[in-house]
């Protein structure tokens, strides 16, 4: 009656099979006749392998994701006003004067400050500045980590100026101070990799009645965090050129594979795309159009021939191809001769080009030259996006993409760039499952403590665990399991104690400030005890280690569980005061049926109780010692025992089936398509050259990059298509 869903080894089926089938005598079938069964079902089309063979999967069509459409739309704002590079010094840079404006001879000061956060009181800025009346220009770069919607927060008590993204874009205009308001709140949806360009503008004037203190500060909330001071980590101490950042609100993307896909076409899908190209004509109109007429014109000039050349150049970017003739005169020719207004011309052009399919759908590549249709594939990969780096495209016009070595040397190149240094971070909290916003709160009562500033110090603590996890010298996958330390804050290390601390002590008081923590070989091992993943995957009040062990079981171990027969409620605690939660939640599932997937389940999720509802270490509960033991079955059927989450991190580290989850997780989140669609073989081969070189990430994602932009054949690129 229950559709047989699930990866059991040969031994869980035969066991299934004895007690269960045939339904009307099961005992009919047992032993050696059982096992028979078994073996010819998963041989038939149980097994993943069987599967791939009776139904193999295909590369298919595919639309640019919500992410995909911003990352792209921000590559293409970036081919005219220039992309970033590579700044290592973080901080912002301030230049002060004394006076109430910029001039040369009354620079006083030059310098990179960490943070914008100064309380001047009615004291000069700095030696030589008068109090009375002094300007400061603050300009550098913002760095964001991840794609969302962003508070920015100015304060402010004297004459001030913020630009945001193009030194000509107002953001938030105090220039006229605003009698009595110091405070100003704008939201602006901001792109993961991007570096957006900053300047502020502070004066403080002379005045006839009393000075004001003069004091000024930036901070942010950034996606399901808190409002703090921009951290010095997210600055960059120079100007980028000017970026872009659409606005408009896009549809969610199917996730139901465990990764965003651009399958689903509806018409609300439809009107967004609409509305992205809108938005972005007006830019473009407005900002890219006037800078490029300033760059190129020349006298005598015709200034249709120019902006002939300049929207070529945008639709070929957009198109990922050079243009031939015909599509030229329908996208461009065409639209130039239906006005003489430049800017409806801009927009006209941009609207068409920009609901293309051969915009929207970066799969319908047919562009006759193999490096153009490579560094296409090796951008999406990798960005999310179009290539649109100078280097790329003189690749492309040398046709140096065309050997694996030429492709692997340019995806080593990208690796290492903003860009895809946030897809992998984005993928990491995939992969564990804190991707999310979603508040996490705790019984104050119990957790007394634990708010929404914790739960952001722990998003950061994360994302830079990982980032060196990723991106040291190392860049070892199983460390990910086996680090005995982490990043800390001042109220991190308040909350979680002396396993918390800085391991070096801290020069500046700083409550955000994240640095490495002190080691703790019994309690820390990586991300399977950092408390952004504990307290997610447990409820108000107590632990849950049935989302604790879906969570490994799926994740981590890559293994396939039934959908629940009912919607599952906990048992209330209350209901049974003197049940340690292992006690508790073993009598809830301990029914025949239940135990389908809850020996499954619990057998991992009850080796994390040593950890409470907020990743704290415990040894008792309830006044009972904490039984953290559990098991693990393989694909082969070997069962693994464990007496605690040291002995499941070590076998994490090393398990045959966490390190093939782990390839297959990250080959389908950078290229959006199943892994067995590139060959019955890709994710064996993959997962070898993973553990071959050293369970390196970074040669990981090089080759999964490579992997997914070699040309293929073009029997097989037509039957996917």
């Amino acid at each position: 009656a229950d559709p047989l869903v699930g990866d059991a080894s040969i031994g869980q089926l035969t066991q299934v099979i004895e007690d269960t089938m045939p339904e009307e005598a099961p005992e009919s079938c047992q032993g050696e006749e059982a096992k028979a069964v078994a073996s010819y079902i998963h041989y038939a089309f149980y097994s993943e392998a069987a599967r791939v063979r009776n139904r193999p999967p295909k590369i298919a069509l595919a639309r640019l994701t919500a992410e995909q459409l911003r990352q792209s739309l921000a590559d293409l704002y970036a081919q005219f006003s220039g992309g970033g590079w590579n700044h290592q010094k973080h901080g912002i840079t301030g230049i002060y004067f004394t006076g109430p404006n910029w001039k040369e001879d009354k620079k006083k000061i030059e310098r990179v400050d960490p943070v914008i956060n100064f309380d001047f009181e009615r004291k000069g800025p700095g030696e030589g500045i008068s109090a009375d009346e002094f300007f400061i220009q603050w300009y550098g770069t913002l760095l964001v980590h991840h794609t969302g919607d962003y508070e920015i927060v100015l304060r402010s008590t004297c004459s001030c100026t913020l630009t945001f993204g193009e030194n000509e874009r107002t953001f938030i205009d105090n220039h006229v101070q605003s009698e009595g308001r110091t405070e100003f709140r704008k939201r602006i949806h901001l792109v993961a990799g991007r570096g957006y360009p900053v300047k502020l503008e502070f004066i403080q004037r002379k005045r006839k009645t009393e000075q004001p203190p003069a004091s000024v500060s930036l901070s942010w909330v950034p996606p399901g965090g808190v409002e703090s001071i921009i951290p010095e980590r997210h600055w960059l101490a120079t100007g980028f050129p000017a970026a872009f950042a659409l606005q408009t609100k896009l549809p969610p993307d199917d996730r139901s594979y465990g990764y965003e896909r651009g399958t689903e076409i509806s018409q609300i899908w439809d009107e967004s795309t609409t509305a992205a190209a809108i938005e972005f004509s007006r830019i473009i109109a407005d900002e890219l159009w006037p800078k490029y007429v300033k760059k190129n014109q020349t006298k005598p000039n015709n200034n249709r021939e120019l902006l002939k050349a300049f929207l070529g150049e945008m639709v070929s970017t957009a198109f990922r191809s050079p243009l031939d003739d015909t599509t030229r005169k329908v996208y461009i020719d065409s639209q130039l001769a239906t006005t003489s207004d430049d800017d409806e011309a801009i927009r006209r052009v941009t609207l068409f080009a920009l609901k293309s399919p051969r915009f929207l759908y970066p799969m319908l590549d047919t562009n006759p030259s193999s490096s153009q249709r490579t560094a296409n594939r090796l951008a999406v990969v990798l960005f999310d996006s179009l290539p649109v780096d100078d280097w790329l495209e003189k690749s492309i016009e040398k046709n140096q993409l065309k050997s694996n070595q030429q492709i692997e040397e340019a995806a080593w190149k990208m690796v290492s760039d903003e860009r895809c240094k946030a897809k992998t971070r984005a993928f990491l909290r995939n992969w564990i499952g804190v991707d999310g916003t979603e508040e996490i709160a705790k019984d104050q009562s119990i957790y007394k403590g634990f708010n929404e500033s914790i739960v952001h110090d722990l998003r950061d603590s994360f994302d830079a665990f990982v980032d060196e996890a990723v991106w040291n010298e190392q860049s070892d996958y199983r460390q990910l399991f086996q680090a005995d330390w982490t990043y800390t804050t001042e109220r991190l290390a308040a909350f979680y104690g002396d396993s918390w601390k800085f391991a070096q002590p801290q020069e500046k008081s700083d409550p955000t400030r994240l640095d490495h923590s002190v080691s703790d070989p019994k309690t820390r091992y990586g991300v399977l005890s950092h408390p952004l993943l504990l307290s997610r995957y447990s409820y108000y009040k107590t632990t849950s280690p049935i989302h604790r062990g879906v969570f490994l079981y799926r994740h981590t171990l890559g293994r396939v569980l039934r959908p629940p027969n009912a919607a599952f409620a906990p048992l209330n605690e209350d209901l049974h005061p003197s049940l340690t939660t292992r006690e508790r939640i073993t009598l809830q599932t301990n029914e025949v049926n239940c135990q389908v997937c809850h020996s499954k389940i619990n057998a991992v999720g009850f080796v994390l109780e040593n950890y409470d509802a907020v990743g704290r270490w415990r040894d008792t509960e309830k006044d009972k010692p904490i039984d953290a033991s559990g098991h693990y079955e393989d694909r082969m059927g070997q069962r693994t025992e464990f007496k605690n989450a040291r002995e499941l991190a070590s076998f994490l580290a090393s398990s045959e089936d966490a390190h093939r989850a782990f390839v297959e997780a990250a080959f389908e989140y950078f290229v959006k398509q199943p892994v067995a669609a590139y060959g019955p073989r890709t994710l064996d081969e993959l997962t070898e050259r993973f553990r071959d070189s050293g369970f390196k990430i970074r040669d990981l994602i090089v080759l999964i990059a490579v992997t997914a932009s070699i040309p293929r054949d073009t029997e097989h690129k037509q039957a996917s298509l």
